[in-house]
């Protein structure tokens, strides 16, 4: 049986990718949207993904709406911690994109009533499911790369647009910058190879004189007890998407993934093992659609078929990491 799925807000960067997903899912009835501002839906609601979606007419015909079990928090960044806290009031669960804002207390408390209430909270990081970082992953996990002493990732982006800014109305994206906005996603990737950082220092610039409020050339650098992480990010880049890259060295093998999209990876090991040769090799990788793989697992975790692949608690720390990253808390 189908579950009812609904979405709140349009203007994230991922919405109209969420609401695509949803409509074209075989597990999901995805019933519709509420957009709060009229103007926001008569401008980003023009987009083809929403052409035959149901409106709903206010956020109580959708919250009061008992067979809809879970929604999708797509609004502004500085909105999305106060959607997702109405709708775990109301007893749904939360697919909430990413970042959680930028007040860690105030996610927190989001976190504490999906707690009391038993109730999904899955942040919308969509490279958890990228065949790539699964493989780097496993690999880390399994100990084929023996103990991990260094992680670096790069995520770029081209400059930004008065349009952007429009909708980039949070202090975390006006203060935080490019590695708040886009670096969050290898953030992601860095806690789940090495937990949280000891240490964590931000080194975060503008050098673009067209929106100098921009932290738009940045790096975050993150210490641990015996491994180290560097994420770099940048808003000034030429075909960004080729440079986008995770990689991961430890004391019996690297792993490169360059790029991420399509997930491009290869492998170093110090002998033979699992399958693998001694020294570099191509590891061939399935290229998966965006949100695909994140929304089947969200569906799966409602209905009970497995356990969520990031606790509350890991999306506590994700956070808290991104906004130490950000330099919007202390490191």
């Amino acid at each position: 049986m189908k579950i009812k799925l609904a979405q709140y807000g349009i203007s994230h960067d991922h919405a109209s990718g969420k609401a695509k997903v949803m409509g074209e899912s075989d597990a999901v009835d995805f019933c519709g949207v509420f957009e709060p501002s009229e103007e926001t839906r008569a401008v980003l609601g023009a987009h083809s993904v929403y052409e035959g979606v149901h409106w709903f007419s206010s956020v109580e015909e959708m919250l009061e709406d008992e067979a809809i079990v879970g929604i999708a928090v797509q609004g502004k960044v500085s909105q999305n911690l106060a959607f997702a806290r109405q709708v775990l009031e109301h007893g749904k669960h939360v697919w909430l994109d990413k970042p959680a804002g930028d007040d860690l207390d105030e996610f927190r408390a989001v976190l504490d009533i999906a707690r009391e209430k038993a109730l999904l909270v899955q942040l919308g990081y969509m490279f958890r499911y990228n065949a790539g970082f699964q493989f780097i992953f496993d690999c880390v996990e399994s100990g084929k790369l023996g103990e991990i002493f260094s992680v670096r990732a790069r995520i770029s982006s081209g400059p930004s647009s008065e349009k952007e800014w429009q909708r980039w109305d949070a202090r975390g994206e006006r203060e935080g910058g490019i590695m708040f906005i886009l670096a969050c996603h290898v953030i992601d990737a860095v806690v789940k190879l090495l937990g949280r950082p000891d240490r964590v220092t931000c080194i975060s610039r503008s050098d673009d004189d067209e929106f100098p409020f921009y932290r738009d050339n940045t790096t975050a650098i993150f210490e641990y007890a015996k491994a180290m992480a560097t994420v770099e990010s940048a808003a000034l880049e030429v075909a960004s998407g080729a440079s986008r890259r995770l990689e991961v060295y430890g004391t019996r093998g690297s792993a490169i993934l360059e790029p991420l999209e399509p997930p491009t990876l290869r492998l170093c090991l110090d002998k033979d093992r699992d399958g693998y040769v001694k020294g570099w090799q191509n590891v061939p990788m399935e290229n998966r659609p965006r949100y695909v793989e994140s929304l089947r697992a969200f569906v799966a975790d409602i209905r009970g078929e497995k356990t969520p692949d990031r606790s509350l608690d890991d999306e506590l720390v994700v956070q808290e990491t991104v906004l130490r990253a950000a330099g919007l808390m202390a490191g």
